[in-house]
């Protein structure tokens, strides 16, 4: 490959499907997908990937039964808690993107501890966990604070105010499951990304499969608005 993209951003869709078309219950599914997530990290990690951004929980997923709600919200705060040696064996940095303000004093809690734990870890991989995101909220959550600080607001200063302002914009964007829009994600640095589609569902996305879309991403030439 030319050029490994720098930020990568995946919207991780197709475990409740996945688990139907077998006869299993949904949760089969969050299951299967989160044993996909770990190994994807791992991939991103190994390949020089430096930002992975993940789509976790959405604002819009609260609207789902309360049964797979309070499923997911446990399985996010049981695997940020076993998964603590494997981010730190792999040298990864978590960080969080989302309204934490939504989210249960476990979730919030093992989110920070997590942050804490690997935030020497700047060398390698920085994996950003978006739990109760939506790209639309955090526009706004972004405004509240520079007009909190009496801040001009413009492309810049609004930029720096995002829940990961260090993070570049991204380069690359994956969505499994044959769906083929943003759904509210990170629209603010997807302006210029390029989108990568696939009808796979995400348990059965593999480290090949992100290979196969980082050497589409190299093909590609990006103008930035230029001829």
């Amino acid at each position: 490959m030319n050029e490994i993209p720098k930020h990568i951003g995946i919207i991780m869709d197709g475990n409740g499907r996945w688990a139907t078309q077998r006869g299993l219950a949904r949760t089969e599914g969050h299951l299967e997908g989160v044993k996909t997530t770990k190994k994807i990290v791992k991939a991103a990690s190994d390949l020089g990937i430096k930002y992975l951004s993940l789509y976790v929980f959405s604002t819009e997923n609260w609207r789902r039964t309360q049964e797979e709600v309070g499923f997911l919200m446990n399985l996010i705060t049981v695997h940020l808690r076993d998964e603590y040696n494997f981010y730190r064996e792999n040298k990864i940095r978590v960080v969080h993107s989302g309204n934490l303000a939504g989210l249960s004093d476990a979730v919030q809690k093992e989110l920070s501890g997590v942050e804490q734990d690997t935030r020497s870890f700047t060398q390698g991989l920085t994996l950003n966990l978006l739990i109760n995101y939506g790209g639309r909220d955090e526009i706004i959550r972004a405004v509240g604070r520079l007009i909190n600080k009496n801040e001009k607001i413009n492309e810049e200063m609004l930029g720096t105010a995002l829940d990961q302002s260090e993070f570049p914009d991204l380069d690359l964007i994956i969505r499994t499951a044959g769906e083929q829009r943003l759904s509210n994600f990170m629209i603010w640095q997807a302006s210029y990304a390029e989108y990568y589609f696939m009808d796979k569902l995400w348990p059965d996305f593999t480290s090949e499969d992100l290979v196969q879309a980082m050497q589409v991403y190299a093909q590609r030439h990006r103008r930035f608005g230029a001829n």
